[in-house]
């Protein structure tokens, strides 16, 4: 079975992250950034499921070549291969253009059985690069994927768990698929250092706008239809007020304090 584990490469949460203020993107390079949280996850399961039932695990990103970072904790956790998409043509890509450069590095790879993303990045939040990617590829896809409870390779199915606001669904679809994970779905390992050792010496091809076959005009800024058309600070929010006192006194300040402000009438 042969695996595709898309990753992102997001700014720790402890970075100063600055915007391009003509593009309205986040400045990326020279960040210092960390694998996004849910792709960690989506790395295990890859590399859960070939020890389950053989094959390989190809891990992708799209990003600066600092992103290189994140593909080598990848092939740490276990990933045979990695592959880094990185361009200028690339810069300011949208989850559109973002999903088309992805697919076009897959369809590179050639025949692939599942691909694995996490839930969302936490940069964006969009959740939108996994289900379009799943378009471009012409792919079933299973979001918020839980559990991955059968694959039949000679059957080309998969059964899944997806967590829901309203419960557990059991979800079985048809092989070759995407699916998006979520943290209830595994514990990420940590790599020793004979893996972190082997990763650091695995060569990781660069592909550009070349090496894809794809259209130019689609790629980057330039192909993205969605822009960012202002950005700025939200005004601090006034301070709130505290009520103190037994439950009944403070129900009633509570509802004094919102009839005040004819939020109820009472």
């Amino acid at each position: 079975m042969r695996i595709v584990v898309c990753i992102k490469q997001v700014p720790s949460t402890e970075a100063k992250v600055q915007m391009d203020p003509v593009k309205g993107t986040l400045i990326r390079e020279g960040v210092e950034s960390v694998v996004n949280p849910f792709d960690e996850y989506a790395i295990e399961e890859g590399v859960r499921l070939k020890e389950r039932y053989g094959g390989e695990v190809i891990a992708v990103s799209m990003g600066p070549p600092q992103a290189k970072d994140a593909l080598r904790q990848a092939l740490a956790m276990g990933a045979d291969k990695a592959a880094l998409l990185s361009d200028r043509a690339f810069a300011g890509s949208d989850t559109l253009a973002t999903a088309y450069t992805l697919s076009l590095a897959i369809k590179k790879l050639g025949e692939i059985d599942l691909v694995i993303c996490g839930k969302q990045a936490t940069d964006g939040d969009t959740a939108q690069v996994g289900p379009g990617l799943a378009q471009r590829l012409g792919f079933r896809q299973l979001t918020y994927v839980c559990k991955v409870r059968e694959i039949n390779l000679e059957g080309k199915k998969i059964v899944v768990e997806r967590l829901l606001d309203e419960g557990v669904q059991v979800a079985e679809t048809t092989l070759p698929a995407l699916m998006t994970v979520v943290k209830d779905i595994n514990q990420p390992r940590l790599p020793n250092v004979i893996s972190i050792r082997r990763a650091a010496r695995t060569e990781i091809p660069i592909w550009g706008p070349q090496d894809l076959n794809g259209d130019q005009a689609k790629f980057g800024f330039d192909g993205s239809p969605t822009q960012v058309v202002r950005i700025f600070t939200p005004p601090p929010r006034a301070g709130g007020q505290i009520l103190e006192g037994e439950v009944p006194e403070v129900v009633s300040k509570l509802l004094d304090a919102l009839s005040s402000q004819q939020v109820i009438s009472i």
